[in-house]
């Protein structure tokens, strides 16, 4: 890979560990992801009068992603509600590339390369360790977070279909963001009743900025995938988890153990073999 590449997938990591940190350190973590969710879709809005419509074939490929996204985002913040960035990030990224790898063993009857066996065997380990020791993650919040990968994994295996079928990834990817902030908005307010946004608020301009580095994320990720294979790119990526745990540590003053660099080591260097096979 060139180097822009790797800044690119690099600069991305950082990014998607840094949006995490701003939904965890929000007061309403619910509140906080659909004012996310709601400031993307009002960026992409003026690109989808620009940008032509996806093919027909495509909308059921976008509104069944955009539910499974919503499904995505209300059990991360139920996995940070008993748990920590430095714990629960690095479960539900390490556990997305294993579910893939796993699904496709069981579901398709692909074989495993010595590298994803090898990855496989590596993110198990990682998990595992994060869920032991003095400042281990609870039980609760493994399990969140193992079920926000396997939505994570449901949802890129239907992008990765759609968006292919859709004529345009630029027009897919805008009606991503429309679609689930309308769905987003509508679960908040079908569980809370009201969404009220004030904008003199620095929460509100927290969460707005963190649906911006959310989608200057997501173009980084496609500036990549456009330069290079989408294997090592996801793989490098998967570094994400390292970052989150420093950021813990220096924003959100979280543990920052040997057991858990570790860990987060561990499970990165697994996702990356799992993403490089």
């Amino acid at each position: 890979m060139s180097t822009a590449v790797i800044g690119l997938a690099l600069f991305a990591a950082v990014l998607h560990a840094t949006w995490n940190a701003f939904l965890r350190s929000g007061a309403d973590r619910l509140w906080t992801v659909t004012v996310m969710s709601l400031a993307m879709a009002v960026v992409a809005t003026p690109f989808a009068a620009v940008f032509p419509l996806p093919s027909s074939a495509a909308w059921p490929y976008l509104f069944l992603s955009s539910c499974l996204q919503v499904g995505y985002s209300v059990f991360l913040v139920l996995a940070y509600r008993h748990g920590e960035l430095g714990q629960v990030y690095p479960i539900v990224r390490g556990s997305v590339p294993l579910l893939v790898t796993l699904g496709g063993l069981v579901f398709a009857g692909e074989h495993l390369t010595l590298p994803a066996m090898i990855g496989v065997v590596l993110v198990a380990l990682g998990i595992m360790s994060l869920s032991l020791g003095r400042t281990r993650a609870s039980t609760t919040s493994i399990l969140f977070a193992l079920l926000t990968g396997l939505f994570i994994a449901s949802y890129a295996t239907v992008d990765a279909i759609g968006v292919r079928i859709s004529g345009n990834a630029s027009s897919y990817a805008i009606w991503i963001f429309l679609i689930y902030g309308t769905l987003m908005t509508a679960t908040f307010v079908a569980m809370q009743r009201k969404l009220t946004v004030d904008v003199r608020s620095p929460e509100t301009w927290k969460a707005i900025g963190g649906g911006m580095v959310s989608l200057i994320a997501y173009g980084a990720v496609i500036a990549a995938f456009a330069l290079a294979p989408a294997g090592p790119v996801t793989a490098l990526r998967e570094t994400s988890v390292v970052f989150a745990a420093l950021i813990g540590r220096m924003f959100l003053g979280e543990a920052l153990t040997v057991r858990r660099v570790t860990a987060c080591a561990i499970v990165a260097l697994g996702a990356v073999c799992l993403g490089s096979s």
